[in-house]
């Protein structure tokens, strides 16, 4: 817990990294996003770093919370946030990301967490904030045209993906495949990193970074690097994402 927990520290400071130049005009640049400016990528995350806090400090009060937060959509939550001067909200994001992992680091990894879809261990929620905050921050880098060096921390971003396979069919109603499907990726410092069992029906490889983009829907399959073997693979790779949520549009091929 301790390691992953310098993970997301590091993650955040690259993305922090990101933030800190920008002008006060800068924080309106468009993302990828549709609708969404650098201020709503940070608004987004700043929202549901404060939710997590409240999910491990108070769960009782976040169950409670949840019926009222289905209504709302990410778009209604940007929107919220829209007023608040590019200052603050850097401060709220900063705080909130500070308050969320000093909780993280009082917990056992797997003490269970409630959250939107599905409890989870409090090890799986310090990773799934690991990774919204490395997606988002693809986002921002993409609106800045910047280009960020990837690192092993994605080999968190890449267990969330595998990990969330089940949960990108039951998302859209679709029956899971019954033969697995293997993932074979190569790290950023060129280690091999590998998930489900040899001689499986479907398999993916390449690059850990080019599944990492495919899995949180921020680059489409035609401008990866990966090899897709199988219908079952296939099958899920077409509509894989690693975060929870309603189905996302995912980005179109370059040059649409």
């Amino acid at each position: 817990m301790a390691e992953l927990l310098d993970d997301l520290r590091a993650e955040t400071a690259s993305l922090e990294a990101l933030l800190d130049p920008l002008g006060p005009g800068d924080w309106e640049l468009p993302t990828p996003a549709a609708g969404w400016a650098i201020r709503d990528q940070v608004s987004h995350l700043a929202w549901f770093d404060d939710a997590a806090h409240t999910a491990i400090t108070d769960p009782a009060s976040f169950r409670a919370l949840l019926a009222d937060a289905a209504a709302a959509t990410p778009d209604d939550l940007a929107e919220q946030a829209r007023g608040m001067p590019a200052g603050e909200l850097r401060a709220w994001f900063g705080a909130a990301r500070a308050r969320l992992t000093d909780a993280l680091a009082t917990l056992p990894p797997k003490r269970r967490l409630p959250w939107y879809g599905v409890d989870m261990s409090a090890a799986s929620f310090a990773t799934a904030r690991l990774m919204e905050t490395w997606a988002h921050g693809q986002d921002i880098a993409d609106a800045l045209g910047r280009t960020r060096e990837p690192t092993d921390r994605l080999r968190h971003v890449a267990r969330i993906g595998v990990m969330a396979l089940p949960y990108a069919f039951a998302v859209r109603g679709l029956p899971v495949p019954a033969e697995p499907v293997r993932v074979e990726l190569t790290t950023p410092g060129g280690e091999p990193w590998t998930a489900g069992p040899e001689g499986a029906a479907g398999v993916v490889r390449g690059p850990m970074l080019d599944f990492c983009l495919a899995v949180t829907q921020r680059a489409h399959l035609s401008d990866t690097a990966l090899e897709i073997t199988g219908e079952p693979a296939a099958a899920w790779m077409g509509i894989a994402q690693a975060y929870a949520g309603p189905p996302g549009e995912g980005r179109p091929p370059r040059g649409r």
